[in-house]
């Protein structure tokens, strides 16, 4: 099974922010606490990436973590990744290896000559 799904388009403007958090809200009441209280929105289709769609994005983050619970995105384009770390938001992604662990198919080897601890 898979968490449930928040698709959100653009363009946006910086007054379209309480329609998706009420969706948002209404997605962690109904399913999102089965699966960890997460909830994947997909920013695929926001168009070019600007401080309408960070504010959006920082209000969902916030209405999650209110209600118990927290967003992934899918999809984001590299132009919105870089605009989210440019003014110090973090958010999980889709296809992201968790904070500190070693992506998939990662193997560390051992040197011959490396003392066993």
């Amino acid at each position: 099974m898979t968490p449930p799904v928040l698709v959100l388009s653009g363009p946006l403007t910086r007054d379209e922010v309480s329609g998706p958090c009420e969706a948002l809200r209404e997605l962690l009441e109904s399913g999102g606490g089965g699966f960890g209280g997460v909830v994947v929105c997909d920013v695929g289709g926001l168009g070019p990436p600007g401080l309408a769609a960070v504010n959006l994005l920082a209000r969902l983050q916030l209405t999650a973590r209110r209600a118990g619970g927290r967003i992934r995105l899918r999809d984001p384009s590299p132009a919105l990744c870089a605009l989210l770390d440019l003014v110090g938001l973090r958010f999980e992604t889709e296809g992201q290896p968790e904070q500190r662990e070693p992506p998939l198919g990662v193997q560390e080897a051992v040197e011959s000559g490396d003392p066993v601890v």
